[in-house]
């Protein structure tokens, strides 16, 4: 076996079509887009190229054939962010059932990440947003991944644990009907915000839609920068997520809430188009954006998944969780009968006050992936992700 950095059109074609090649006879298995997989290495797609750089290989058998692919990066805005060491990363690992080579791939990067004064290595993580292809599923193969989210074999689970990787904090994605009833709690919470004629929780309504990006920049660093790790979000960061997201947003899936007009929370969930893109084989050419069409025109997705949920911290503790919740229900199931399921996504298991919210909604985990740490030094102390206050 041999290890190649990708530097040629032909080994960056082989680091993509690796997955295609492995996962060909698993049948929940999504092929992601290629432009998507492709653009996390785009130095003028990936804006973390700007603090920072990453490199990525494949690795052959003796056929020439690829049996292995991985790659390491370093954020500058992540490195010592909450950590007690210098913190690289590494993603996008994919190999065939033989520890060999999966720990060749791992040396790999372990010594990269070295050579750049790196002490540790979280993996697998994205180069880039934790929202994207973050953490190693180790529950839920029986279901379909959704839109930028890892699904793996479930022998990668012992290659990263034998190797040394020690979960640094899970994620968890929760699952609910829409239809289903939310407990009374809920209600009570929705009860106190009314009593307050300063708050106003909605749906965004189309005059509203130019402001996306200004509210989702306001409350996000106020309710999560900075927090576990978390990386301010940049007004243009904020607007270009919502360029992102345009041509799929349902404005009936976002609700916020305002305190005396200024936003204050957010339950943020999306059509989730992997229900869609499954259709198109990886390729959004004209064919495929006809199929992304005809499928969106018939309405095939009938799933909604959750990306972002947050209140600020001066309004945390009054009731705003249920004013949005019970806001969205009567949206959803009273007025607005077009989605049948519900998954609420990346949740880590260090914010417990949100785990305690999506399960009075009557969510129930269907999916956990791990987020692992490797320390290189291992008689350092090893710490898992701190909880959330």
């Amino acid at each position: 076996m041999k290890i190649y950095e990708v530097s040629t059109p032909k080994q960056a074609r082989e680091f993509l079509m690796l997955p295609v090649k492995l996962y060909k006879d698993e049948p929940h298995w999504i092929r992601p887009l290629d432009k998507d997989v492709e653009a996390v290495f785009d130095k003028e797609k990936n804006k973390t190229f700007r603090h920072g750089e990453c490199a990525r290989w494949i690795l052959v058998n003796d056929k020439q054939e690829t049996i292995g692919r991985v790659a390491a990066f370093v954020n500058q805005k992540t490195v010592k962010k909450g950590n007690d060491q210098p913190t690289g990363g590494m993603g996008f690992f994919e190999c065939i059932n033989n520890k060999d080579a999966a720990f060749m791939l791992f040396n790999q990067c372990k010594h990269w990440l070295q050579g750049k004064g790196m002490e540790a290595m979280d993996g697998p993580i994205n180069f880039g947003s934790r929202d994207r292809w973050w953490g190693l599923l180790i529950e839920g193969f029986d279901r379909e991944p959704n839109y930028q989210c890892n699904y793996n074999f479930p022998y990668y689970k012992d290659f990263f644990e034998e190797y040394g990787f020690k979960v640094y904090f899970y994620q968890l994605t929760f699952y609910r009907l829409i239809n289903e009833p939310v407990i009374e709690r809920l209600r009570e919470k929705a009860a106190i915000t009314a009593k307050d004629p300063d708050y106003d929780f909605h749906c965004l309504e189309k005059s509203e839609l130019p402001k996306l990006a200004e509210y989702l920049h306001h409350v996000y660093n106020k309710a999560w920068a900075n927090r576990s790790e978390n990386p301010e979000l940049s007004l243009q960061q904020a607007r270009l997520l919502v360029a992102q997201m345009k041509p799929i947003l349902d404005r009936r899936l976002l609700y916020f809430g305002f305190y005396k007009g200024e936003p204050v929370s957010f339950f943020l969930s999306l059509p989730e188009i992997n229900q869609i893109f499954k259709y198109v084989n990886g390729k959004l050419n004209w064919i495929g954006k006809l199929k992304f069409l005809y499928h969106t025109l018939i309405k095939t997705n009938r799933k909604a998944f959750g990306i972002l949920f947050g209140v600020v911290p001066e309004h945390q503790g009054k009731g705003l969780d249920g004013a949005m919740i019970m806001n969205s229900r009567a949206v959803l199931q009273d007025q607005y009968n077009r989605y049948d399921e519900y998954e609420m996504n990346w949740i880590g298991d260090f914010n417990p006050k949100m785990i305690l919210v999506v399960e009075q909604v009557g969510g129930t985990v269907c999916k956990r992936h791990a987020t692992y740490r490797k320390l290189f030094d291992e008689t350092k102390p090893f710490k898992r992700a701190p909880i959330l206050g």
